[in-house]
């Protein structure tokens, strides 16, 4: 009978062993799925708190300054309707579907030295653009905003 009684024992102990080092797992599970839960939700918040809007006159010459630079500019005011700073250097800008690098466009905070919610930036794309209809995408933190004019010569 005590060799039962030894051999139950060895089993309890085992599978006491295994039941830990299973419980041990599921935690360091359930720590590494809330770490990647608070950092997914701090990148929610950021993406709800942030918002733009390109606020200059889709109709107006203002848009288009051909006396500017080598081949002329896009001139676009783009206000930060969101709720936190912003800083314009991130912002990514598409032109008719082409990528504009930080080589061919500036940005200016106007009448601020940061892009503070209701704050405007002047943003100037460099090269000249044909007649017709365009298209300027900008994206900020997962914002987007699309701003549609016509240039004619």
């Amino acid at each position: 009978m005590s060799g039962v009684s030894v051999s139950n024992l060895i089993i309890f102990i085992a599978a006491m062993g295994v039941a830990a080092a299973v419980a041990g797992t599921l935690v360091a599970s359930v720590d590494d799925v809330s770490d990647s839960l608070d950092r997914e939700s701090l990148g929610v918040a950021k993406q709800i708190d942030t918002d733009l809007q390109v606020i200059s006159d889709a109709g107006s010459d203002a848009v288009v300054d051909e006396e500017a630079g080598d081949d002329g500019e896009i001139v676009l005011l783009v206000k930060n309707t969101g709720e936190i700073e912003l800083d314009p250097a991130e912002l990514d800008v598409l032109l008719d579907g082409s990528y504009v690098g930080s080589a061919e466009r500036e940005s200016e905070v106007l009448n601020d030295d940061r892009w503070r919610p209701g704050a405007v930036v002047e943003l100037r794309i460099d090269g000249a653009i044909d007649p017709g209809e365009h298209r300027v995408s900008l994206s900020i933190n997962g914002t987007e905003t699309v701003f549609e004019f016509y240039h004619d010569d």
